[in-house]
């Protein structure tokens, strides 16, 4: 396996290193006719890495054409490996990624049954306000306030993990986050008032920031590309299996109306942190993490922890480490930086966008109505007991839906089932609107709402609620892959403290707008701002391993021809730079021989 130079060492500078960056591209027989309106970039039928930049990595290294075969054997046992033949091999991988992910369970059951608490009775009657319909209500302003300390908390949790990640790794910056969120829930479970309950939302939601990452970022970088969407959206999973124990939880406690009626569900959350950090200790950590901290022996540990040593053998890892080395080095090569700020330089810019702006389609596509659906039920006609019912039913639906995505995503692509999901949601939307015309709508308007808001859910987490964490984990450069995951978390939780937190509970609450089934109409254009954006931006990454992605955002292929573009192996494009070190080897032996 070839070696990277040192970190103390500078690799030399080969000819033509500062020329502009051409693409390489080549046709296959499609006349030039049919691009004559396209030039530049990524408008043939195949793309590979620039010469220029396989150069600069042969200088970085000691023996490239080892190197480049050995990566290359590696990406075409990934594109090639059949789903069963993953499972066989991988099941640790699946595992441990499993229960690094469960730490957002924590999160989904937090969350929810923070907004489920607005309209929970016992909550209501010890913070409340007295509405104008008799009833006590959460003074919107204290919605408000308690879901964007959440959101700030969250921010101030995703940067905290950014800097913790890269000088402990994935796996010890989520047992700090398990150690402090169990210290953080003494916070809400002995609140006395708001503003402490306030407090230890804000200190609870650093603890989720990190989890948001870590985990998306771990799943990502532990398992094949086979695997790879099913880990990604089981982190969606989570979540869900998280708000489907808060409302079973919330349906059992609504008729108790002392103070346990609402203590007892935040008391559960510490079940979570000990069997989770006990498992999160145990668990490997990312290879990729290891070669971009130069630690290539504890890489491999790792590589062959994760897999079954009866179907990954010393060839296997070999190789596998050979795609991680060249994969790091053509990004080097790129990007040399991994900062926040290279997030925002050359090829990353679009990447970044691409990251935030889908984290944004989600959270702006109309979840915010199902997020808060039995307030919305509430607000709709539909009675309390009613209401929790039906968010207990809504969450087992979206179970559902996550699962049934993993059957269908790497058929249909992530473009496809995000675009056409949206789509859906934006009809269910207008129906929802329709059914708030009648003020108050009669009971079977309030019903149909309802199920609509069902449906609208269910649609979510069968579309973009998953697939999102698919694609921010794909899209990024693996150098900066967990702060751009961090960037694009943040992008949407300060939008929903800016807007979708402030305007959302404005439109349903009744000493507010009071909009209730009407509000649908709202999120129906936002939806549709999105959808276009996704139309025209957003590239079909199925199938594609690290390093192929690197070359097709290197080669500025436009998305709509993500899907079409063809990289045939990763040795395309490097036969000039194998020459060349080749004959610089040859010739420092023959001087070497002279000279003896």
């Amino acid at each position: 396996m070839a070696k990277s130079v040192g970190d103390g060492e500078q690799p030399a500078r080969v000819e033509g290193e500062d020329e502009k960056i051409q693409t390489e591209t080549r046709q296959s027989g499609v006349g030039s006719a049919g691009h004559d309106s396209e030039k530049g970039p990524g408008n043939g039928e195949y793309a590979q890495i620039d010469p220029a930049i396989a150069r600069r990595i042969a200088a970085s290294v000691d023996d490239f054409m080892t190197l480049v075969n050995e990566a290359n054997e590696a990406n075409e046992r990934e594109r090639g490996m059949k789903l069963s033949h993953a499972f066989k091999v991988y099941p640790k991988a699946i595992g441990w990624s499993m229960i690094l992910s469960s730490c957002l369970i924590m999160e989904g059951y937090g969350t929810a049954v923070v907004g489920s608490y607005i309209s929970y009775p016992p909550f209501r009657d010890k913070f409340g306000i007295p509405a104008p319909n008799g009833e006590h209500q959460i003074p919107a302003s204290w919605q408000n306030g308690i879901s964007g300390a959440t959101n700030v908390g969250e921010i101030i949790g995703l940067q905290i993990a950014g800097v913790l990640c890269e000088r402990w790794g994935y796996r010890y910056t989520l047992l700090s986050a398990l150690v402090a969120v169990t210290a953080f829930i003494f916070f809400p479970f002995f609140a006395n008032s708001l503003a402490v309950f306030l407090v230890g939302e804000l200190f609870q939601g650093m603890a989720w920031g990190v989890f948001q990452t870590m985990t998306v970022a771990y799943a990502a970088e532990v398992c094949p590309v086979p695997l790879r969407h099913y880990l990604t959206t089981y982190v969606n999973l989570c979540w869900i299996i998280g708000q489907f124990i808060s409302a079973g939880v919330l349906v059992g406690l609504v008729n108790r109306q002392d103070e346990w009626g609402y203590k007892i569900p935040f008391s559960l959350q510490w079940v979570w942190p000990i069997p989770i950090g006990i498992g999160t200790y145990l668990a490997p950590e990312s290879p990729w993490w290891c070669v971009r901290h130069n630690q290539k022996e504890r890489a491999e540990v790792s590589l062959k922890r994760l897999a079954r040593s009866s179907g990954f053998s010393q060839r296997d890892a070999d190789a596998a480490m050979a795609l991680m080395i060249y994969t790091d080095e053509m990004e080097k090569q790129v990007s040399e930086g991994t900062t926040y700020w290279d997030c925002f330089k050359g090829i990353d810019l679009r990447r970044t966008e691409i990251v935030c702006f889908i984290w944004l389609a989600q959270t702006m596509s109309g979840t915010a109505i199902g997020g808060l659906s039995s307030y919305f039920y509430q607000q709709a006609g539909i009675s309390t007991a009613d209401s929790f019912k039906l968010s207990w039913g809504q969450n087992g639906l979206n179970f559902v839906g996550t699962v049934a995505t993993w059957f269908i995503l790497n058929k249909a692509g992530r473009k496809t089932l995000v675009f056409w999901g949206m789509v859906v949601m934006f009809i269910l939307l207008l129906i929802t609107g329709f059914m708030g015309i009648h003020n108050p709508p009669s009971t079977a308007e309030a019903w149909t709402a309802g199920t609509m808001v069902i449906l609208l859910s269910a649609t979510a987490n069968f579309s973009i609620g998953p697939v999102v964490y698919t694609i921010v984990s794909e899209i990024p450069s693996t150098r900066l892959r967990a702060k751009s995951i961090i960037i694009a978390r943040n992008a949407y939780n300060a939008i929903n403290i800016a807007f979708v937190n402030v305007v959302s509970y404005r439109q349903l609450s009744p000493v507010e707008w009071n909009w209730g089934p009407k509000a649908a109409f709202f999120w129906a254009g936002t939806n549709i701002i999105f959808t276009t954006w996704i139309f025209f931006r957003l590239p079909e990454t199925k199938g594609r391993t690290y390093a192929e992605l690197d070359i097709l955002f290197e080669n500025k292929v436009p998305a709509r021809k993500f899907a079409s573009t063809k990289i045939e192996t990763l040795v395309d494009g490097t036969e000039a730079a194998q020459k060349e070190q080749v004959d610089h080897i040859v010739s420092h032996t023959e001087s070497r021989t002279v000279e003896g």
